[in-house]
């Protein structure tokens, strides 16, 4: 899980976690890299959009360079029609805050069944 509000990242967090789910969670694209070396790469990954430095989209470009079927979805607030033709080309989910929670774990489990 990778978002730079703190508020977000905790509270879906603790909803994957109460769900079954191991997570690891960074507050950036440039974390994330970091926990991808140390960790390994996730069977998925739920990405923000808006975030500063390196975006959401950009983030799951370069994981795809290293896990070509990396199983991924966006859960964002922030959506202009130029990132939704971004998000398109990347083939992942995406799924709009807010949301629920049985929303967040019924898209999740469909992602890591697939």
């Amino acid at each position: 899980m990778v978002d730079d509000e703190p508020d977000v990242r905790d509270l879906i967090v603790r909803w994957l976690r109460r769900d079954g789910h191991d997570v690891l969670a960074s507050d950036s694209a440039a974390a994330a890299l970091v926990a991808v070396e140390r960790h390994g790469m996730p069977d998925v990954a739920l990405l923000d959009v808006a975030m500063p430095g390196m975006d959401g989209i950009e983030l799951l470009i370069e994981l795809r360079r290293r896990e070509p079927q990396l199983a991924a979805m966006f859960v964002s607030a922030l959506w202009t029609p130029a990132d939704m033709n971004r998000i398109r080309e990347t083939g992942a989910a995406h799924l709009a805050k807010p949301f629920t929670v049985a929303v967040l774990g019924h898209a999740v489990r469909r992602l890591v069944r697939a």
